[in-house]
């Protein structure tokens, strides 16, 4: 009987750890348009010794969250600088600085781009 309960304690383990490994990861983002937007976008990823440091380039904050949070803590950031910063007209993604002045306008060239901006920045 402890023998079955040993085995079936570590496929509860294995099984949660991986529940909490897929809860940890972020979500797939349009590889295109953050590679479009990473230069307009204030945060950056630094490597620490105890695990990753997200700063704000523009007032030089760091943010140091546990391991298990900072990929979302980075999304959570990057969609509230989206909010602010971003507007979508029909196909045409413009980028605004923080006096709401057109800085870069991007075209988005099919649907899923543009359903991406949709879902990730709510707007």
């Amino acid at each position: 009987m402890s023998r079955k309960m040993f085995i079936g304690l570590i496929f509860v383990f294995m099984f949660l750890s991986f529940i909490a490994f897929k809860n940890a990861m972020p979500k797939t983002k349009n590889k295109v348009v953050m590679n479009a937007l990473s230069a307009y976008i204030p945060y950056r990823l630094e490597k620490r010794l105890g695990g990753l440091t997200i700063i704000n380039e523009k007032t030089k904050t760091k943010e140091k969250p546990s391991n298990e949070i900072v990929f979302k803590r980075l999304d959570q950031l990057e969609r509230q600088w989206g909010k602010k910063h971003l507007k979508l007209t029909g196909s045409v993604l413009s980028i605004n600085n923080d006096k709401n002045q057109t800085i870069k306008t991007l075209n988005l060239k099919n649907r899923k781009q543009i359903n991406f901006v949709h879902s990730f920045f709510g707007i």
